[in-house]
């Protein structure tokens, strides 16, 4: 394990969070300027599909991170049966929850970590019942680099049934922490997102990071932080609340990741998609067969 990695494990993940926070919040002039110039230039940030390519029209660093795109910067992949990829980044990992996960390959309720790692759809959601609906699945691991557009959307129309916000640890999500913490995702701090929709459930979780703990979304705000101990549970059932194919559902301040889970039989994985796969919002992630 890496130096960096065993750190991590003894940092105080929630006050460097906080810190990182404050910081990416600030206005002032002479620290926003730094901030945004450092990652534009380390990362290699294209701010020519920025809805607001000038880096002085940022109010702060976390309103550059969750700047919008142009429109007609990403668009969603024109066949109706496709389900869309929710954001821009990196393929992390994909495939059938249960299938080629070690030792415990056929636990129908496994999701693949990386070589050696997995986790369960229970521990995910952090709901035995809830994740029952997926066993046999699909899902899709999305990690968001630095560079990338830090808003995710919805890969298909779905209605908002309930939310978890599950407190827990802040590691990196970075591909040597995914490689080396065991049930990395299902240990971090985490919004598990429930939608129905017209194939049946569809599950969207959003995953925090060490100094990336701030999720925020379109129906509730900001959901990440105020850190918590407890699991909080909200119920939407009576709220109508449906959100389109391709519409914005939610953000993360700095880079993180997003897990897309499907019940089984509903859809086919795009097949060209793969662990490290380069990928961008709006394009095919699985098409829907019903």
């Amino acid at each position: 394990m890496s130096l960096l990695t065993t750190l991590t494990y003894v940092l105080p993940h929630r006050a460097l969070s906080s810190l990182a926070r404050s910081l990416a919040y600030s206005e002032s002039p002479t620290l926003k300027a730094w901030l945004i110039d450092t990652v534009t230039r380390r990362f290699g940030v294209d701010l020519g599909e920025a809805a607001q390519s000038d880096p002085a029209s940022y109010r702060s660093f976390n309103a550059f991170f969750t700047r919008a795109l142009k429109p007609g910067a990403r668009t969603p992949d024109a066949d109706p049966r496709a389900l869309l990829m929710p954001a821009d980044g990196h393929i992390s990992q994909c495939g059938t929850i249960g299938a080629s996960t070690g030792s415990n390959g056929d636990d129908p309720g496994r999701i693949f970590q990386a070589k050696g790692q997995s986790f369960t759809a229970a521990e995910l959601l952090g709901d035995e019942e809830a994740a029952e609906a997926f066993h046999g699945g699909l899902f899709a691991t999305v990690y968001l680099s630095p560079r990338d557009y830090h808003r995710v959307h919805m890969p298909w129309t779905g209605r908002l049934r309930e939310t978890l916000h599950i407190p827990g640890r802040l590691f990196s999500v970075g591909p040597a922490a995914v490689q080396r913490v065991p049930r990395l995702f299902a240990r971090n701090e985490r919004l598990v997102c429930h939608f129905d929709t017209d194939f049946g459930p569809m599950a969207m979780v959003m995953v925090g990071a060490l100094f990336v703990s701030g999720v925020e979304t379109v129906w509730g705000g900001e959901e990440i932080p105020a850190y918590g101990d407890t699991v909080t549970v909200k119920d939407y059932r009576g709220e109508d609340i449906t959100l389109q194919r391709f519409e914005e559902m939610a953000r993360f301040n700095y880079g993180s990741t997003v897990i897309v889970l499907l019940p089984p039989g509903v859809a086919e994985l795009s097949p060209e998609l793969s662990a490290e796969w380069t990928v961008k919002l709006g394009q095919r992630l699985a098409t829907v067969l019903a």
